[in-house]
């Protein structure tokens, strides 16, 4: 066993990794590879399907942490001897003493270089969204932890776009830390800020990224004065004494409209008194849609219109957007307007975003797609498989963004780095998996077109300043506006096109022809 602070260097350093990594990189060591240049992509082969509904879109985060990662990580003597520990089951060791020197003279990412689609921005399945160039042997290497950083980030990030969307706009707290995976949920709350949450419960990494964490209180603190002789009424007065200015009280504990607004009201009105200006209350069980319409009946009545009603217990995009459908349609009937009651609503959410409820992983891939050859030019990679959506795109590429004429995203478009890509010029676009399936954009129908990758890693070194959350809420927020309605939906939305150039489906159907002979004729 190790002690503690040993552990995690030991466990979040260089082998944070997979074994087969190492065991791949020794291979390509003895036979004179390790150095050759290789070139992987990151993508990811479907947005998450969470069965009653389904995502048209991601929202890429992940990045920001994996280059501060590679900055900070090589192979030090702790990892080697580690290492050097391991047995075969012939009780050899596993490995070799000169690939271990090679790893501590040539263990980092310095030779590394990476281009990366920003973080915030809204991306698609099957398009590369970082592209890294190395050493055939850490690059390697770079592939679990790349993946780790990458794929969890991502999905909550998406999740956390959909609840904002399905909120109509209003706040949204990111309360998963109990839920989350271990210090995962640190990950998970930072991917939610960036896709959609306004703030988290999370107090260390509110802390961390400039935000106030945001919280109210539990039931148990009611149940601890009651269980002592006190009761509701005087627990809420003693919270509201220590927080005069920022007063929510969770409501239902003993009875949501009989017991918990009454007194919710009668300590609103004794703030006011005081000069102090209550903020609201929480609603964490029942039919929430009829409680919040009752809650906004009441508090109006009372003379409280501006109190927030914050809504939480197991919400995700598809809860809100019948909660918010009940209100449209119920809260008329009690005299409550719709539009003034969302306008006030807050939304708690928590394991069903930390945990992305429905769709827990994504499948985000790294795949070979070139390799330095004998010659020291660069031959383009290929993957064949049973599924063809599980090929990747051979070969050094760009991902162009293309807009129409109405201004909106219409398609992601795979081509060579030195295709001529141009607005106001038509263009062919090819399914990236099957062959004889294209679409003809006619001039036209190409107002504008986007480079979508940045440089962020080379020498050792983000290339790219780090960034605060408003860039990138910024950018997802901008994205978002320009993709259509259709892709946007909660529910079957439109298949948003990521297509290949004529260069790049040319490369990978010759790439597959000559795959096949190969093997067939050996």
């Amino acid at each position: 066993m190790t002690e503690p602070r040993d552990r995690r260097a030991l466990t979040e350093g260089a082998l944070f990794t997979d074994q087969y990594q190492l065991t791949m990189a020794q291979l390509y060591w003895q036979r004179g590879l390790h150095e050759r240049r290789a070139r992987f992509d990151y993508f990811f082969r479907h947005a998450p399907d969470y069965g009653e509904h389904q995502a048209g879109y991601c929202v890429f985060a992940g990045l920001g942490w994996l280059l501060e990662w590679m900055e900070e990580t090589r192979f030090v003597a702790a990892d080697l001897e580690r290492l050097a520990e391991q047995r075969t089951s012939a009780g050899t060791a596993r490995f070799d003493e000169g690939f271990l020197r090679w790893l501590s003279a040539h263990g980092d990412f310095s030779s590394i270089t990476m281009r990366a689609v920003p973080e915030g921005r809204v991306v698609h399945a099957h398009e590369p969204l970082v592209m890294v160039e190395g050493p055939l042997a850490m690059t390697q290497i770079l592939e679990t932890s790349l993946l780790n950083h990458l794929n969890y980030q991502t999905l909550i990030a998406t999740k956390a776009s959909r609840v904002s969307e399905a909120g109509r706009g209003r706040p949204v707290l990111e309360f998963g830390l109990r839920r989350g995976p271990d210090t995962g949920a640190n990950a998970g709350a930072r991917a939610a800020l960036i896709g959609g949450a306004d703030f988290t419960s999370n107090v260390g990494i509110s802390h961390a990224l400039g935000l106030d964490p945001k919280g109210t209180h539990a039931h148990s603190m009611v149940q601890a004065f009651m269980a002592l002789g006190g009761g509701e009424l005087e627990a809420f007065r003693a919270y509201a004494s220590v927080y005069p200015d920022d007063c929510i009280l969770l409501v239902d504990t003993v009875d949501t409209l009989h017991s918990g607004i009454p007194h919710a009201i009668a300590v609103f009105e004794e703030l006011r008194a005081a000069g102090h200006r209550p903020a609201g209350v929480r609603l964490d069980s029942g039919d929430l849609a009829y409680l919040a319409i009752r809650a906004a009946q009441m508090l109006d009545d009372a003379g409280f219109p501006e109190v927030a009603i914050v809504l939480s217990s197991e919400l995700d995009e598809l809860a809100l957007w019948q909660i918010l459908s009940q209100i449209d349609e119920e809260a008329p009937r009690y005299g409550v307007d719709p539009e003034a009651l969302v306008a006030r609503l807050v939304y708690g959410v928590g394991t069903r975003l930390i945990t992305s409820h429905g769709h827990p992983a994504l499948d985000g891939v790294f795949k070979l797609v070139g390799i330095e050859g004998a010659d020291g030019a660069d031959v383009p990679a290929i993957k064949l498989s049973e599924s063809p959506a599980k090929m990747p795109i051979p070969g050094d590429k760009v991902v162009w963004r293309i807009y129409d004429e109405r201004g909106l995203a219409t398609a992601d478009l795979v081509a060579a780095t030195d295709e001529p890509i141009a607005p106001g010029t038509p263009l062919v676009l090819h399914h990236p998996h099957h062959d004889g399936v294209s679409r003809t954009l006619a001039a036209s129908e190409v107002s504008e077109v986007e480079r979508l990758h940045v440089d962020v890693f080379h020498g050792g070194a983000a290339t790219v300043e780090p960034e605060d959350l408003a860039a990138m809420r910024a950018r997802r927020g901008e994205d978002l506006e320009r993709l259509d309605p259709g892709v946007r939906r909660l529910v079957n939305p439109h298949r948003y096109h990521v297509s290949l150039s004529e260069r790049v489906k040319h490369l990978q159907r010759d790439l597959i022809q000559a795959a096949k002979r190969q093997n067939i004729e050996r």
